[in-house]
């Protein structure tokens, strides 16, 4: 099985798209979009950043077009196109997507209704409601999680489904917006698959002491480390989006790394397990903002 993470935070936008591809051909393509934050530092993206952008979305466009199947694993517009006129996109596609009317907070009920029926996807793709189900794509196995909640329990942002994907022998856990994982129930079904990837999206650490409370991120990194020390030896963890927010996620990470190494974990982000440099767009828009003399408009 090939994985390659499309895009992500450490790439230069927020996202964290990811194809995956069988031995036999069959491809899968999980979280197809990707956005920018409206507004970093008081500052509106830069033009390096918005060019990025364009550039991740052209190529998740293309891959759309020569895919078996696509997920969506909760309605934020990081994560599906979105836009008026991309539906096209899913024409025909098996379509696995989280339950647009069960377990899920008003705003992503609202942009699910938005997507699947306004927009017309519901008519265009084969959509399944993933929650808790199995299904088989050609030779890949699809298993989703129940509805966990994106980040810790109680949260305002609502919830997703994490999804394993198992062909050629390999299993991927897919577990993006969990944010840690925020809680137990989504650290114990990842566990419990014995995977020999896991991607992940990492505690939110740009916002600690701001919009999230440092104890809550303490929790989700607690439960990181946790997770980095009892996946098998020898499997890869990758940790991104939320926390590649963060200029510093390195050293704030650094007790999740020492943990991943007890273990003989490989623990990276998405930029490196792609063989690329780290580029934190986002958190760098002050810099790049200052390089060009300020923001404009």
């Amino acid at each position: 099985m090939r994985v390659s993470i499309i895009a992500a935070d450490s790439m230069g936008v927020r996202s964290l798209c990811t194809l995956v591809e069988s031995a036999a051909g069959t491809r899968i393509l999980i979280d197809p979009g990707a956005s920018l934050a409206p507004r970093r530092y008081g500052l509106p993206p830069h033009p390096l950043e918005e060019a990025r952008l364009e550039e991740v979305l052209g190529e998740i466009r293309e891959l759309m077009r020569d895919v078996h199947a696509a997920v969506i694993t909760h309605y934020h517009y990081d994560h599906y196109l979105y836009r008026r006129g991309e539906e096209e996109y899913y024409r025909g596609l098996r379509l696995f997507v989280k339950h647009p009317r069960e377990s899920i907070n008003q705003s992503q009920r609202l942009r699910a209704h938005r997507l699947l029926e306004k927009q017309g996807v519901a008519g265009l793709a084969r959509v399944e409601y993933a929650d808790g189900r199995s299904f088989e794509v050609e030779d890949v196995r699809l298993v989703f999680s129940p509805p966990v909640p994106h980040g810790r329990p109680g949260t305002p942002l609502g919830y997703v489904v994490m999804v394993a994907v198992e062909a050629d022998g390999v299993r991927l856990v897919f577990a993006s917006d969990t944010q840690g994982p925020g809680s137990r129930e989504a650290l114990e079904w990842i566990t419990g698959l014995e995977p020999d990837l896991v991607i992940i999206s990492g505690p939110p650490l740009y916002m600690e002491g701001g919009r999230v409370p440092r104890e809550e991120v303490e929790e989700e990194l607690g439960n990181l480390e946790e997770l980095a020390s009892r996946l098998p030896r020898g499997s890869v963890l990758v940790v991104d989006h939320h926390s590649l927010r963060d200029a510093g996620y390195r050293e704030k990470l650094e007790r999740v790394y020492r943990a991943a190494a007890a273990r003989g974990v490989r623990l990276v982000t998405a930029a490196e397990f792609m063989g690329r440099p780290v580029e934190q767009l986002e958190a760098m828009r002050r810099e790049l903002w200052e390089k060009e003399g300020g923001a404009r408009g």
